[in-house]
């Protein structure tokens, strides 16, 4: 899935020249936490976030507010003065896994989304990039989550996916992911049904062991990564 797909188009956006105050406001009447800075022609020329105006604004503003000689001292403060100017940015025909990538490795909450011109042409947020991973795998639908361990060769993905159909039972999506045995896989199916434990039965009996989803990885970390508390399994 492209990001063009999933991104928010309808962005709200300001110039280098609106005052803090006004995109203060603008963040908190639209509840966004990201203000895209656009020159006359849409060209991205920075972003600011709630943390820059938290940075610029006494931090009693968003308490109690301030004097008026307090927001007199600060009425020439522009966007401009605290946005980001070199901004992190994807193109439209990225998909929603490099997008992830991006936000994983830039730490930012949210990236603006831009022609090959620089124009503005929507933003994508970490909101969004979970409704369109929801709607891809499927988990919007009521359904049971199973982790099945298996040997690393070919052939038993399909071997587990003909075995479950066979009982009609419909698939949301399926994973997998790998195990700290480099030897094993760990698949994840998502299965359109509350009513799995004769799939469990059947998958156990093909020689398949099944761990707790929310379990599987945690229960490999080697001792000293392993939360205090946690036993090995």
């Amino acid at each position: 899935m492209f990001v063009s797909r999933s991104m928010t188009r309808k962005v709200i956006t300001v110039n280098p020249d609106t005052t803090i105050f006004e995109a203060q406001e603008l963040m908190a009447t639209n509840r966004i936490r990201h203000l895209p800075v656009v020159v006359a022609d849409n060209t991205l020329v920075g972003i600011v976030t709630d943390r820059d105006l938290r940075s610029a604004l006494p931090y009693r503003f968003f308490k109690e507010g301030i004097t008026a000689a307090e927001k007199e001292s600060l009425k020439n403060l522009r966007v401009k003065d605290i946005m980001t100017q070199k901004v992190i940015s994807i193109p439209p025909a990225y998909t929603i896994q490099d997008a992830l990538m991006v936000i994983q490795n830039a730490r930012v909450g949210a990236l603006p989304v831009v022609d090959d011109e620089g124009r503005l042409q929507g933003i994508i947020s970490v909101r969004d990039l979970l409704r369109a991973f929801i709607n891809v795998l499927g988990i919007g639908q009521p359904g049971t989550l199973l982790c099945i361990l298996v040997e690393e060769k070919v052939g038993q993905l399909k071997r587990i996916v003909d075995a479950i159909t066979e009982m009609g039972v419909s698939f949301g999506s399926v994973l997998v992911a790998r195990y700290w045995d480099e030897n094993k896989r760990a698949v994840f199916p998502y299965l359109l049904t509350q009513n799995v434990a004769q799939v469990k039965k059947k998958l156990q009996a093909m020689g398949y062991e099944l761990l707790d989803p929310m379990q599987w990885y945690i229960d490999q970390l080697p001792e000293e990564e392993r939360p205090p508390g946690k036993p090995k399994s």
